[in-house]
Order: C-alpha cells, then sequence, then structure tokens
C-alpha cells in the first residue's frame, strides 16, 4: 500500500523506526556543562553508556544512506510519438557542439564517453516496442524503430535525480498518431460527438452515419484506459521491476508529465474553428476533464501534473515566410494546450511547459538550406537528363559549395528524423525532459541536492 507524505513521516519518527539502536541506558540525571566554546554539553564523566548511545545514533542520522529515507518516487510520463521520443543516440554529439548544452551531455555520458545508466531510476515503459520494456533507466526507451533512441524519459530521470534522494520509478505509456480528443480521452469528458460540418460531410460522401458513430465510440478513451490499466499493474507488483523495491517504505505517486498535441492540431474536422482565437477551446477542457480523471482513478487528488506544450519549429515568432501559413493555428494550438494551467482549481499542482524554447533554431535554418539545395540539384538533374547517380554526385557537391563546414556538421550529427518529431535531435528532446523534470520539481517544491555523474 502507498504511504502518503505524512504518514510516512509518522512512521520515520515513531520509536520503533530508533528500536534498531538497541535500548539506551538513560541516567536519572544528566548534568550540563558549558563547553569551552560556549556550547552546552552533556557531561562525559556521568554516564559514557548514555553518550556512545547518543554517538550511535547521530552517526546512523548522519551517515545512514538516503535512499532509504523516503518511499519511492513514481513518475508517469504519458503522450503520443513524441514522448517516445525518436532521437537517435547518435545525435548526443550534437549536444555538446553548443556550450550552452554541453553539460548536459555530461550527465548523460559516463567518462568513457558511453551512456548512463542510471542506478536509482527505474522504468517501464508501454507502445515503444511492441512488448513492455522494464530496467534500470539509460538509453533506448525511446521509439523503438531504427533504434537505440530516447524520448524525454532520459533526462527527466537524470534531472529528477538531482532533486530526489531516493529510488524512482517512471511508469511511461506513450502511442504514435494518438489524439487527446478520441484515444486518449476520459470518461468525464463525454462521447466524442461530432460536429454538423462533419455530419454533412459524410451524408455527402453517402456513408453509413450509425456505422461512423459506432466506431468512433469503440476507438474513444482506448488509450487513456490502456495508460491507466498499465500504470495500476506495474503498481500492483512493483518488484517485477525495481527489484530493490522496499514495500515497507512503499511509493508515492509523485508527478505526471504529458506530452502529446499533434493529432490534435492538424485535426481540422475535429476543430473546423483552428485558425480562430478559441478554436481549440475544445482541447483545452479535453485536457481538463483528463487531468481530473487521471487524480480520480490513481485516488491521488493533487497529483503534480505538467503539460509539454507542442513546440514544433520553435517560437511562433520566429517563423520564416514559408511558415507564415501556419503561425495563427500553430499558436492557437499552443494557448489551447497551456490553458488548464491557468484555471483556477488547477494553480499550483498544474504547470504549462513550453517546449518551443527547446527548438534549435541553427539546427533547422541548416535543414532548410540543404533542402533548398537538394531542390535546385534535383531541378538541374532534369533539365540535363542525369542519371540517378549523377543526381546524386551533382547534389553532394552543390552541398559542399553552397553550405558551411558548420552547417554540414550539424545536419549530420544533430538530426535523426522530421521536423513533427523535433527532428530527432538529442538536444532538443534532452532539453524538454530536462524542461519537464524541472517544472514538475518547482511545482513540488523541491531543491536541489546534488548533481550525480
Amino acid at each position: 500500500m502507498a504511504l502518503s507524505r505524512l504518514q510516512y513521516m509518522q512512521l520515520d519518527r515513531s520509536d520503533k523506526s530508533l528500536s534498531r539502536l538497541g535500548p539506551l541506558s538513560r541516567p536519572s540525571i544528566t548534568p550540563w556543562k558549558i563547553h569551552p566554546l560556549g556550547t552546552m554539553v552533556p557531561s562525559y564523566s556521568q554516564n559514557a553508556t548514555f553518550v556512545g548511545s547518543v554517538f550511535l545514533l547521530l552517526l546512523f542520522v548522519v551517515f545512514a544512506p538516503t535512499a532509504i529515507a523516503q518511499p519511492l518516487q513514481v513518475f508517469i510520463l504519458a503522450g503520443q510519438s513524441n514522448m517516445q521520443g525518436h532521437a537517435q543516440v547518435r545525435t548526443f554529439e550534437h549536444i555538446g557542439m553548443d556550450p550552452a548544452t554541453k553539460p548536459m551531455l555530461d550527465e548523460m555520458l559516463n567518462a568513457d564517453g558511453s551512456p548512463r545508466v542510471l542506478d536509482r531510476v527505474w522504468i517501464s515503459s508501454v507502445g515503444c516496442a511492441d512488448h513492455e520494456q522494464i530496467g534500470k533507466l539509460t538509453t533506448g526507451f525511446g521509439a523503438s524503430q531504427n533504434g537505440p533512441k530516447i524520448g524525454p524519459e532520459y533526462t527527466f530521470g537524470i534531472t529528477m535525480e538531482k532533486y530526489v534522494d531516493g529510488p524512482i520509478l517512471i511508469i511511461k505509456t506513450s502511442w504514435g498518431g494518438k489524439s487527446l480528443n478520441t484515444d486518449f480521452r476520459s470518461p468525464s469528458a463525454g462521447p466524442y460527438e461530432f460536429n454538423e460540418t462533419q455530419l454533412a460531410n459524410f451524408r455527402k460522401q453517402g456513408k453509413d452515419l450509425d456505422a461512423i458513430k459506432a466506431e468512433k465510440q469503440m476507438a474513444t478513451g482506448v488509450n487513456y484506459r490502456l495508460m491507466i490499466d498499465h500504470v495500476k499493474h506495474v503498481l500492483s507488483d512493483i518488484k517485477r521491476v525495481v527489484p530493490e523495491y522496499d514495500s515497507s517504505k512503499g511509493y508515492e505517486l509523485a508527478g505526471f508529465a504529458w506530452f502529446q498535441g499533434w493529432n490534435d492540431m492538424v485535426d481540422g474536422s475535429t476543430y473546423p474553428q483552428r485558425d480562430m482565437p478559441g478554436g481549440y477551446d475544445a482541447y483545452s477542457h479535453a485536457m481538463a476533464h483528463f487531468i481530473r480523471d487521471v487524480r480520480k482513478d490513481l485516488n491521488v487528488p493533487k497529483l503534480p501534473f505538467v503539460i509539454g506544450v507542442l513546440g514544433v519549429n520553435g517560437p511562433v515568432r520566429e517563423y520564416g515566410a514559408d511558415q507564415q501559413r501556419y503561425k495563427g493555428i500553430h499558436q492557437n494550438f499552443r494557448d489551447a494546450m497551456a490553458a488548464p494551467a491557468s484555471m483556477p482549481e488547477f494553480q499550483g499542482n498544474v504547470s504549462a511547459v513550453l517546449t518551443e524554447k527547446y527548438w534549435d533554431r541553427e539546427l533547422s535554418t541548416a535543414k532548410s538550406k540543404e533542402n533548398e539545395v537538394k531542390q535546385k540539384a534535383k531541378k538541374l538533374a532534369t533539365e540535363s537528363k542525369l542519371s540517378p547517380a549523377e543526381e546524386r554526385a551533382l547534389q553532394e557537391k552543390m552541398r559542399s559549395e553552397e553550405l558551411t563546414e558548420r552547417e554540414r556538421q550539424v545536419i549530420d550529427k544533430g538530426i535523426s528524423n522530421l521536423e513533427f518529431h523535433y527532428l530527432g535531435s538529442a538536444k532538443i528532446l534532452g532539453g524538454i525532459g530536462k524542461g519537464l523534470a524541472e517544472s514538475m520539481a518547482n511545482l513540488k517544491q523541491l531543491k536541489l541536492k546534488k548533481i550525480n555523474k
């Protein structure tokens, strides 16, 4: 059974928690004298047994491992493909190419350059592979295709280690291509309701409305239920994932981080007014229901909740000419994602992290420049009727001539996927995981403990 923070403190302070020290021989009277330095201490000549017992008690308090001083801290990470994470490990090197993020890389690697395995952080992950993945947190818990990869979980765990003295368990549930409006829709949000525009289009296309509604009903909430079921499954037998788990200390459901949004943002059918202010209000409402239902179903009324606000392509004020047509839609959706954190009922226990601030503008600018070079090479190859091999050679020649060495390096070392997956950049996703953890620590009013390496 999980212990509340108060219950744990009461247990820790009970006489039973000190019984392991053995009986203390107490004198009937303990004279005190003034130490030369001005402090009051017991007279050592009165009772050596008492003094020795106190000394042993102090040693226990000072030198006892801090990991046993609190219950297992459990954090849930959930969402779609960007919570899965598509940053290949080979992009780690790019993190070190920026002095601002080099310290983050240092925390991710051992002295020999290999990825760290976190000794007191465990993970159970479903959705990234065709089976549950469990073990001590390291690389490889991102999306399984073309791995090893990381998602936000890696730096989330590394960062939380600096705020939490004891053991940590991350339960990660993430499935690509899933929406909040349907797949993760929680019970109190009610059934998905087709709007009049959608229904009119279905009729125009001659589709069976009853069949469509039945199919939508079957799909609604599937991933929400899978998420909750997996969390409960892990918590029912924690030793299966954390062999060193001490059931006498219990566990605490310590926080929930949500990172999703793409499938909702691009769904013009569900959000027909998305280009207008308030066009994504339905997302905000569904998100608020989601938070309430997670807390209810896991029986943690004030569970700290961090929303990772979608931020692909960075701040919209920095969008280039070719991105201006998306500017309004993207900002409207980001505002809707962040909105629950401003609701009165969620003050102090829900926060929003703008992941746009972790976008790497140098990386995306270099990639855009490379794409322009490729288009020019393709056009020349078509006009000159070059063979595929000749076109590739031309493309490489133009790339070396029109891109700087730095631009070629950041592309080659920093990108492993497409823009909607944050370029598969460990620098970007690493920053996001770190940001989610720092926001969580702030909600919980945790203080920085130490830097692990």
